[in-house]
């Protein structure tokens, strides 16, 4: 008697050989029954990540982009996903787009739609170039989105927080890129009329885990309903990153019109509570230290919007 048949899994590449792009790949090798790995492009032939994929059979490059699409295992890869940064994915995206191949942008370059796996999943599955936003948005802006579907939210802030040692040169050089996107993603993903990130490298020594702080001013609403918002989201996002998590209750906070009014966009109603949220995201040390918690729900995420494209490729073949 035979077995059943496994399910197919989805070829990826996976540009970018650094901490993301390395981590990215252990998560789908470790964790994915939708994905395999068949290539890593990078730019540094002696880059960690780049030897440790030949070491694990995986066809590399070190020609970036150019030298991906010379190799043979181009020919079956579906899905991209770019581990390198806003400017480099720009170039990448121009020189993929004749290939017809999906795209998951790990990078605040922001050409395709913005996706947060636990809020926007099914409303971009079809987008040829998805971006992930940033690690800060993946972790704050589900809070937003939570708060906003049970009221209006006239300005949301966030405040990410990430060990200084987690932030390579990819990460530091996207500093202005990843205030901008995640801003702009709080308004078009979370919902809140007005946005504003701010991202700090913490270089505390021992390295501290990631941690987030999530400030909404609404007006009158019902509290209970949006606590139970909240946690529903936190257990949402939980399920793909489970090191995901309150550090402490959500706090309402009284507040008055006029301590807030420089902060509200124009046409904002009563304006009478701050809601603050307290996270905390640790990793899952896949290869990365279990403090790079902003790497691992990047990771985690990307992955999961790559399952989810897989399923629905897979689907529609049958």
């Amino acid at each position: 008697m035979t077995g059943m048949p496994k399910a197919r899994r989805t070829a990826v590449a996976i540009v970018g050989s650094g901490n993301i792009g390395t981590d990215l790949m252990f998560k789908i090798i470790r964790g994915s029954g939708a994905l395999r790995v068949v290539a890593m492009a990078g730019i540094d032939p002696a880059s960690d990540g780049l030897a440790r994929a030949r070491r694990l059979g995986i066809a590399t490059t070190a020609d970036g982009v150019e030298g991906l699409l010379a190799m043979p295992e181009f020919a079956e890869v579906e899905i991209i996903l770019d581990a390198t940064s806003a400017s480099a994915h720009v170039a990448n995206a121009r020189l993929l787009e004749p290939y017809g191949r999906r795209i998951v942008d790990l990078t605040p370059a922001a050409i395709g739609p913005f996706v947060i796996p636990a809020v926007n999943f099914a409303e971009h599955l079809d987008a040829p170039n998805i971006n992930m936003v940033t690690c800060g948005g993946q972790a704050t802006i589900p809070i937003v989105a939570a708060v906003s579907r049970v009221t209006d939210v006239p300005y949301a802030e966030i405040v990410a927080s990430v060990a200084s040692r987690s932030a390579g040169p990819g990460t530091r050089a996207n500093i202005d890129e990843f205030t901008e996107t995640t801003a702009h993603a709080i308004e078009q993903v979370g919902k809140a009329r007005r946005g504003k990130a701010i991202i700090i490298l913490n270089p505390a020594e021992p390295p501290l885990i990631m941690r987030d702080t999530i400030f909404c001013l609404i007006g009158a609403a019902d509290h209970e309903k949006v606590r139970q918002s909240i946690q529903a989201m936190i257990a949402d996002v939980a399920s793909y990153v489970p090191g995901y998590r309150l550090v402490q209750e959500v706090q309402f906070t009284p507040v008055q019109p006029d301590e807030v009014a420089t902060l509200l966009p124009a046409g904002a109603g009563p304006v009478d509570t701050k809601v603050s949220v307290f996270l905390e995201v640790e990793g899952a040390a896949h290869y990365l230290p279990a403090y790079a918690g902003n790497l691992d729900i990047m990771t985690s995420a990307a992955m999961r919007v790559a399952e989810r494209i897989a399923e629905r490729a897979e689907v529609a073949a049958s």
